[in-house]
């Protein structure tokens, strides 16, 4: 323990001269938005090299299961080819499900944490690839997040197992439409908040994304309605939302860009300045 004082009181200048350089390289990057992007953008490149590597040895391990998952929906896709009228031409299927105002980036999730109340994904693909901020991510099963931070190479997602989410989400029977967004509960379950009363409401009724989102294209499958809980005060449904995706077990993913929603960004601004 004395060496250890003896150690400080020798050192004292030095530890005092990292301790201010420190505090002041983390109040200038805290007070200006370009340096804080630049270091975020930085910390994703780092991080995200060191997740793709621990990502390759699980993948390896994981290669049975994603195997049987192909051939799942590569029987799919041949039930779907097979049902055509005409089965000498091939079907043009748009990308997401009819939406055709939509690019589609591959990508691979590297790392998915799900133990904490902000969850957030990476994944290997980034700025170079095309990919932005606020772009949606799904996979076959449902939506998965939104993009917040890109690098050149890699991207972080607001997974959907994160309390500050929003979406804008349907029940596709009836199209009410409500907010989802995940208590911090349990992985399998969202809620939809602030559905009418007058929405005839049932288990089992399928969740989508509603047509008020501009992350989102229409109609993406979310899950399905498991409990109905009833605001007494409001006069509105809360609802618990039985996940189509298992956020705990995530492999390949596509990230959405509707290319529709600058420009519809554009005109609300246009309309809110003119009022």
């Amino acid at each position: 323990m004395q060496q250890i004082f003896n150690f400080i009181l020798k050192n004292s200048n030095r530890l005092l001269f990292l301790l201010l350089l420190v505090t002041s390289l983390s109040l200038t990057i805290q007070s200006h938005s370009y340096h804080k992007s630049k270091i975020i953008s930085s910390a994703n490149f780092f991080t995200g090299g060191i997740y793709e590597k621990i990502n390759n040895v699980d993948e390896y391990f994981g290669l049975r299961k994603q195997n049987e998952e192909l051939a799942q929906e590569n029987a799919r896709l041949k039930s779907i080819l097979f049902n055509q009228k005409d089965t000498t031409k091939l079907p043009q299927i748009d990308s997401i499900k009819g939406v055709r105002k939509t690019s589609i980036i591959v990508s691979k999730v590297i790392r998915n944490p799900y133990t904490t109340l902000e969850n957030y994904i990476t994944i290997n693909n980034g700025s170079l690839s095309g990919i932005k901020p606020n772009m949606g991510v799904i996979n076959s099963a449902g939506i998965i997040g939104i993009v917040e931070n890109t690098s050149k190479n890699y991207a972080t997602i607001i997974s959907l197992l994160n309390v500050s989410i929003k979406i804008n989400a349907k029940i596709k029977k009836s199209n009410h439409f409500g907010t989802l967004s995940w208590n911090g509960k349990s992985t399998g379950f969202a809620q939809l908040t602030d559905v009418p009363r007058l929405a005839g409401v049932r288990k089992g009724d399928t969740i989508v994304t509603g047509a008020e989102s501009r992350v989102f294209p229409e109609n993406i499958g979310i899950g399905t309605i498991d409990k109905v809980y009833i605001d007494n005060e409001t006069n509105y449904y809360t609802l618990d939302i039985k996940l189509f995706n298992d956020m705990t077990n995530l492999g390949h993913v596509y990230v959405i860009k509707n290319k529709d929603s600058e420009e519809i960004e554009n005109l609300e601004n246009k309309s809110k300045k003119d009022e």
